[in-house]
């Protein structure tokens, strides 16, 4: 319970409550107006107006005073909003209460609110740091904000690929969620004459989400998607998600993920338990139900979706404070944090505490489901975002049991949340289950002495010189997560005051390769705070997901996605007839090339070949006819026709040309023995300019 709710509206001048501690100079700049820079509150501004503080609320309750506006207005900046390296974060907007003391008797919780003025999404300029890491808090120029008026309360984050078209800039937009990772609250009918709604701790026949829980004054439902203009600035409904007509009925969404190769995004629908693709235009182009497909595919009992669990807020059954009662996905279905990486879609599945794939076929629809592992973690909090680096490395965040008490001062259950990195097993190990390895590695997160304080953000950044400043050349070096009071420890006070405040809530960056028990405390590490405000050790949970804008042009890493650069080979005659015999000459066509970089640092190339003589060819054999150049796995069965025949490329240069031999037969055919069709031709194939070697 905090302060603020124990010592209550009347108690609060017997213990001499009277002072209140200006912010330090920071990058606070509440509101929406998009900005590049905004210089620092003045020392006469004063955050109680936009305070997350319960104690500092209170005291404002009782000895009301007057504050300026956080910020002073300026004009927008005509530079685009998003540059390389930006780190965008989602957190709480904070809390209002009134601008004139209570009656007595009047509890302040009963009066405080949501503050819609307050930002609930801030980006950040990270490309000078000002110095080496050493655990110090970075003050960075004023954030681009918006305010939770527009977009409401918000989680998941994904950056697109920036391609507006020929001729344009390339500058991506952010695409934002609609959430209650960070609380749910409701309202009734003004019935004290105050002019403000009530509060309400259970639901009843009037009840509706309080202003600024979701952006419904902009069409957005709890299901919305948000998408914020990367060059203007401008915020929009992207999309509400909805299911067979219904929109979301107040759990909201999970996370949001982008493919570039398809061009769509991916969501996760708390509601529902699904999860949707939607086309670049808002369009939801269909669904992947892993209650079903998702748990068939690891050998469990399929859990259909139930259209009757919905949340109702106006049912007495409804409690603000108990999210069992709020209409969640069953256990069996919920799935949060998801991303793309090569031609699969990683997510997260909560009943079984484990991450799924599905594949993501070339038009863009879903493929076949499968297990890749069970999380190893001390705790089984969901994980609520994923990246992946260049090299393969999977990394995983978990966010704390959601809490929602009257007093606001707690979303996440704090201090056992880790932060994971697992890697395939290089070569397969057959006799594990996985071939993901079975023991993560993992990361202080935050100098309080368990280092689990992570709040479910994850992504890679760019890495950084000595100096502070980016290297832009180094893609992936950096990690940055987010996470509760991170600079507070109390042994480590004097040590840690000349970096600055303690009680910072935000994003922790620190070298990727610096796993436990490197780094531990965390002093090799820059330290962001969300919203400028250092006085309030008691919030948790008040920082949500982080996403970096990280194009890394002329890279490619483990399992990403290349397109072939040229034109597509015209199949030629197959020399002699060695394999097998039967051929029925060039009957093979090439629908589409794809290459990767494997965990190991070989070439891989995906074939997407139709068989074009009627014989049903699932099956392929291939030899390289270019001497230095050999090709593997000899022979391979792909499970269905949109599937791509997987070859490692090995011993090729890049931009080198080779002549890969085919044979295209049905598998059963080969199976019954002797001779038996084949289609079989040459592909005069080109290397890409890069080279994998890790």
């Amino acid at each position: 319970m905090s302060t603020f709710r124990k010592l209550g509206h009347n108690k609060m001048t017997d213990l001499g409550l009277f002072s209140c501690r200006m912010p330090l100079s920071s990058y606070r700049s509440p509101g929406s107006t998009p900005l590049k820079e905004s210089p620092p509150p003045s020392v006469k501004q004063t955050k109680l107006k936009q305070t997350t503080s319960p104690i500092a609320l209170a005291m404002a309750l009782v000895f009301p005073l007057l504050s300026g506006s956080m910020s002073p207005a300026f004009a927008q900046s005509a530079e685009q909003i998003i540059n390389k390296g930006d780190i965008a974060i989602t957190g709480f907007s904070g809390l209002k209460f009134p601008d004139a003391g209570l009656p007595p008797g009047v509890d302040p919780l009963d009066e405080t609110f949501i503050d819609p003025e307050g930002a609930s999404l801030r980006i950040f300029k990270a490309q000078n740091m000002g110095g080496p890491a050493q655990g110090q808090l970075v003050n960075l120029p004023a954030p681009f904000e918006v305010k939770a008026d527009k977009i409401g309360q918000v989680f998941g984050l994904a950056y697109d690929d920036g391609d507006r078209g020929e001729g344009l800039p390339k500058v991506p937009n952010l695409y934002v969620t609609s959430s209650v990772l960070h609380g749910l609250q409701i309202v009734g009918p003004d019935s004290d004459g105050d002019g403000r709604k009530e509060r309400l701790k259970q639901g009843q026949a009037d009840a509706e989400f309080m202003d600024g829980q979701f952006g419904t004054k902009n069409g957005g439902t709890p299901g919305a998607i948000w998408k914020v203009d990367g060059l203007t600035g401008e915020v929009s409904l992207f999309a509400n998600v909805s299911l067979n007509g219904e929109d979301n009925s107040g759990p909201g969404l999970g996370n949001i993920a982008f493919d570039k190769r398809t061009k769509q995004l991916f969501v996760t629908d708390l509601d529902t338990g699904m999860i949707h693709r939607f086309d670049m235009q808002g369009q939801d182009l269909g669904t992947y139900d892993h209650g079903t497909t998702g748990r068939t595919a690891k050998g469990q009992a399929p859990k259909a979706h139930d259209a009757s669990n919905r949340m109702d807020i106006t049912s007495g059954s409804f409690k603000a404070d108990t999210p069992s009662t709020w209409g969640f996905a069953a256990q069996e279905r919920l799935v949060y944090g998801l991303q793309v990486r090569g031609k699969r879609l990683y997510y997260y599945a909560a009943d079984g505490h484990m991450i799924m794939s599905v594949g993501i076929n070339p038009d863009g629809s879903f493929g076949a489901a499968n297990w890749e592992l069970d999380v190893s973690s001390e705790n089984a909090h969901p994980v609520t975002d994923i990246a992946f680096d260049n090299k393969g490395h999977m990394f995983l965040s978990q966010r704390g049991e959601l809490q929602n008490p009257y007093d606001y001062a707690s979303f996440a259950k704090s201090k056992q949340s880790d932060v994971l990195r697992y890697h395939p097993e290089t070569p397969d190990d057959p006799a594990t289950p996985s071939r993901w390895v079975e023991t993560p590695a993992n990361y202080a997160v935050g100098f309080e002495p368990t280092h689990k304080l992570a709040l479910g953000g994850i992504d890679l950044q760019y890495g950084y010189n000595p100096d502070g400043t980016m290297n832009f050349g180094s893609c992936d070096a950096t990690l940055v997560k987010t996470g509760d009071n991170l600079r507070y420890n109390e042994d480590l006070k004097d040590q840690l005051a000349s970096g600055g405040p303690f009680n910072v809530h935000g994003v922790q960056l620190t070298d990727k390769s610096l796993t436990r028990p490197e780094n531990t405390p965390p002093w090799a590490s820059y330290f962001l705070d969300f919203d400028g405000l250092f006085d309030d050790p008691e919030v948790k949970g008040y920082v949500g997901d982080t996403e970096v804008y990280r194009p890394c042009e002329g890279q490619v890493g483990y399992n990403d996605y290349y397109p072939y650069p040229w034109d597509l080979p015209e199949p030629e005659d197959y020399p002699g007839d060695d394999i097998p015999p039967g051929g029925k000459g060039r009957c093979v066509t090439v629908k589409a090339i794809d290459y990767f970089c494997s965990f190991a640092g070989e070439l891989q190339i995906d074939l997407y070949l139709k068989e074009t003589a009627g014989i049903g060819a699932n099956s392929m054999k291939a030899k390289s006819f270019t001497p230095g150049i050999d090709v593997t796995p000899k022979m391979q069965t792909i499970p269905g026709p949109l599937s791509p025949y997987t070859l490692d490329v090995l011993g090729v240069l890049p931009n080198e040309n080779y002549d890969l031999g085919v044979c295209l037969y049905n598998k059963a055919d080969a199976d019954a023995g002797g001779e038996f069709p084949c289609c079989k031709a040459v592909l005069p194939l080109k290397a890409p300019a890069f080279s994998c070697a890790p």
